[in-house]
């Protein structure tokens, strides 16, 4: 299968690890990955500003998808897959909008395309590719390992726009970390915020929503937190001994995108994974898989 990829910012510029160990799972998983053309910012920076402007542009990113004949779009980003998504639904209602914005596509010799399915990561492994050949996939499975998951606010809420799980019990990044082997816990703290949205404008709340979701993960004796949002990799991880340190505490644990553990699964070679590029104890969790 073919399958259009925007990236978006983040991962391009900070979350590289992320990027390399989705192009090595899909790749295993006989996906190819077709970026685009060019490519824009989704949007969401601007939203606040002008909303017009933020619609066009995400609606820009589905019209160059659409210029590569492909009707799948995959966007790994949850800040873009949420900004995408309801760009396009608005597009949907609003008629005087969607004619405006097409008009100024056309200018660019674009068109836009409503019927571009946009993917996530989780959704397209759990609906598309399904938990049946990820665990016949599986080389090496992960028994004993005990995680908890985190999958973000922006690709579960707000509900009506039509997100990629349920926005009070989102199940599915749960059942891909299950698929390969290893138990997932449930805990108190599962839908908070990693704080990244108040990144700019409070940074020691940010941080402190960041860090005490660590510290109770810490204290219920997980191996590692799995993720699949850059944002929150960028707080989980890169940001985790400044967040412990916001809370007072000392941390110690070990987070990973869910396509670095896929790829460990499938024996994929850590290197290609960006686990080398994961700034959080990672070695911890991954004694743990070799022994």
């Amino acid at each position: 299968m073919k399958l259009a990829v925007f990236w978006g910012c983040r991962i391009l510029t900070s979350q590289y690890a992320y990027e390399m160990s989705v192009r090595e799972v899909f790749k295993k998983l006989n996906v190819e990955l077709v970026d685009l053309s060019e490519a824009n910012c989704c949007g969401d920076p601007i939203k606040s500003v002008k909303d017009s402007a933020a619609n066009y542009l995400a609606n820009r990113v589905l019209a160059i998808a659409n210029a590569t004949g492909l009707d799948g779009l995959l966007v790994p980003c949850n800040r873009c897959h949420f900004t995408i998504s309801e760009a396009k639904d608005v597009m949907s209602k609003d008629k005087n909008l969607n004619k405006k914005i097409e008009s100024l596509l056309k200018e660019e010799g674009l068109a836009y395309n409503s019927h571009i399915k946009i993917w996530h990561v989780i959704d397209f492994l759990h609906n598309f590719v399904g938990l049946d050949s990820i665990k016949k996939t599986a080389q090496k499975p992960l028994n004993g390992l005990r995680l908890a998951t985190h999958v973000g606010c922006q690709i579960i809420r707000y509900s009506d726009l039509g997100r990629v799980d349920d926005a009070e019990n989102p199940r599915k990044l749960d059942e891909l970390v299950e698929a390969l082997g290893a138990k997932t816990v449930d805990y108190a703290e599962k839908l908070d915020c990693c704080g990244a949205a108040l990144m700019y404008g409070h940074p020691n709340s940010a941080l402190s929503l960041a860090g005490a979701k660590i510290k109770a993960l810490q204290n219920l004796g997980v191996d590692g937190l799995v993720i699949s949002c850059p944002d929150c990799g960028l707080m989980f991880d890169f940001r985790q001994k400044d967040a412990a340190a916001t809370v007072g505490a000392k941390t110690s644990l070990p987070v990973i995108y869910y396509t670095q553990l896929l790829g460990l699964a499938l024996n994929i070679e850590m290197e290609k994974l960006g686990l080398h590029l994961n700034q959080s104890p990672v070695e911890q969790l991954l004694m743990k898989i070799s022994t």
